[in-house]
């Protein structure tokens, strides 16, 4: 699993520019944070879409590499079911399925209180790579 965490700590620099923190991996599940800061606003003075979206996808792909083949995501959906304004939201992705090629994964995003801000599904592409960091620059080791 620390292959799993270099691996995004190094070339996920989006989700490094976010403020996301990988919390736990383990074989088809992870946990990452975001704590709240006045950057991930929107208009309305909530938790930005978007970066909902950032937290919730980058613990689907912790835990859609986390068996050591590289998995590409190719269809995603999202819910939110409640607004966030403060604090620090959590995104815990379970593995639902998984063959040779395809796997299906859920995750939900949660606040301080434990509440359900709200709830991604995507599935991936298992590619027959593996995952490995070979070089933490940007476009290295690929």
């Amino acid at each position: 699993m620390k292959q799993i965490q270099q691996f995004l700590s190094a070339r996920d620099m989006f989700a490094r520019h976010s403020g996301i923190d990988l919390l736990d991996v383990g074989q088809g599940w992870a946990k990452a944070s975001m704590k709240i800061e006045p950057y991930h606003f929107n208009a309305a003075r909530t938790v930005h879409g978007g970066a909902i979206f950032t937290l919730a996808d980058y613990a689907f792909a912790a835990a859609s590499n986390s068996h050591g083949t590289l998995a590409m995501g190719i269809n995603v959906s999202i819910s939110y079911v409640k607004a966030a304004t403060c604090g620090t939201l959590y995104a815990e992705a379970k593995e639902l399925s998984r063959n040779r090629k395809l796997a299906s994964y859920s995750v939900q995003v949660t606040d301080d209180a434990g509440d359900v801000v709200a709830i991604f599904q995507g599935m991936v592409y298992r590619k027959n790579d593996s995952v490995i960091v070979r070089d933490a620059s940007f476009g290295e080791g690929r």
